[in-house]
């Protein structure tokens, strides 16, 4: 496969950037597309070229390090997936392909795809934590927790926190990862203690970070690469408007 390449290149946060074009000549159906810009990062060096900055880890589809805006569609043109898992039969031999980091005010770039998600790490210490005394180690069947419970919670934590949900929001709301990190508490009996001052603290970080507020598009639904639904965002707003009134009483 022989394709075209529009990346968004950008020294740093305080540079204006802009798109530069380059060849991916003989691609592999069955690279990645992050093997895909390996081999032309390749390239770029044998010309003396600086190379196109990118994150990755895992490679795995766990980390959601991967995380870029490719044909204006976070994560690519499949569903369920995040880029490292992306591959380039999914395109067609001619393409150009068009590859942006996250457009959101909360996530400043780094460097050419890379942006900082550090909101997410900050909001996740406003709340993300239980502090109950478990003692030693409990056996696993000793909290009897309903199995509906039990696969909410685990639903929820699915949530990689690679940020997909802010790229394809329009206002860039946070609220599905939020919603997400809150909830996998919420449906266990470890997170009831703080469970509405968990909420409050959670929900005011984001606002601190500059998310944009939740519209109810469900492009962030569509967008996740662990299919979280928005089903916790509605659980979330019920539990906030308590925890208001919890402490304006």
């Amino acid at each position: 496969m022989n394709l075209t390449l529009h990346v968004w290149r950008q020294k740093d946060a305080l540079d204006k950037g802009r798109f530069e074009t380059y060849p991916a000549n003989d691609i592999s159906p069955d690279m990645s597309f992050l093997e895909m810009l390996d081999v032309v990062n390749e390239f770029l060096i044998l010309e003396g070229r600086e190379p196109i900055a990118f994150d990755h880890d895992c490679r795995e589809g766990i980390c959601g390090t991967c995380s870029l805006m490719i044909n204006g569609i976070p994560h690519g043109p499949d569903q369920a997936i995040t880029v490292c898992q992306l591959h380039m039969r999914k395109f067609k031999d001619g393409d150009t392909i068009t590859v942006e980091p996250w457009r959101a005010k909360a996530f400043p770039v780094v460097r050419d795809l890379i942006v900082d998600r550090s909101a997410f790490d900050r909001i996740m210490q406003a709340g993300g934590y239980v502090s109950i005394n478990t003692g030693g180690a409990p056996d696993g069947n000793a909290l009897p927790i309903p199995k509906t419970e039990a696969e909410l919670a685990m639903d929820a934590a699915a949530c990689i926190g690679c940020g997909a949900c802010v790229a394809a929001c329009k206002n860039a709301s946070a609220m599905l990862f939020v919603s997400a990190k809150i909830a996998q508490f919420a449906h266990l009996p470890q997170g009831q203690p703080e469970r509405y001052a968990r909420v409050r603290n959670m929900i005011e970080a984001m606002d601190r970070e500059g998310f944009g507020n939740c519209t109810n598009t469900y492009e962030c639904e569509a967008a996740c690469p662990k299919e979280v639904s928005i089903r916790f965002i509605a659980e979330v707003n019920k539990d906030f408007r308590r925890a208001l009134f919890k402490k304006s009483s």
